[in-house]
């Protein structure tokens, strides 16, 4: 499973020119849901998020986690996360799950977020998405579990 994290001032989706799902501060979630992906991977990551502390402190640190700063969250689904480049110059996204399963998960992921009292909007799976954001600082965090 492959997350890209950015912490924003405010982010919106939008999916035919209509506006699907927006939050003001916390993150956007680019979520990648990969082949050896499961449901203990799908919590693993949902408990590492919550929790990563991303947002400063008076000190100015960053040392303070998303329920502290009473952000919100905006998951978006993301199989390109998956792609390969290692050979030619056309990505291959043989390594994302294939979109059943992965949509099952995907809510898993959000279900699992949710437990921590965040506030969690969606874009629209498998869906073309304008995805809108101003990016905090800016704060930019690639994680991945396998």
């Amino acid at each position: 499973m492959k997350v890209l994290i950015q912490r924003t001032n405010k982010a919106s989706v939008v999916v035919n020119k209509k506006e699907v799902a927006a939050i003001d501060h916390g993150f956007v979630l680019f979520v990648g849901i990969c082949k050896e992906d499961n449901e203990q991977i799908i919590k693993k990551m949902a408990y590492k998020i919550a929790n990563i502390r991303l947002f400063s402190d008076e000190d100015g640190k960053m040392n303070l986690n998303i329920q502290q700063v009473n952000g919100s969250m905006l998951s978006v689904s993301q199989f390109t996360l998956c792609a390969s480049n290692k050979k030619g110059h056309r990505p291959s996204f043989d390594n994302a799950k294939n979109p059943i399963e992965a949509k099952v998960l995907f809510n898993l992921f959000n279900q699992e977020l949710r437990k921590y009292s965040i506030n969690v909007k969606e874009g629209v799976f498998q869906e073309h998405m304008n995805v809108i954001l101003d990016n905090d600082g800016p704060v930019t965090i690639d994680l991945e579990i396998n």
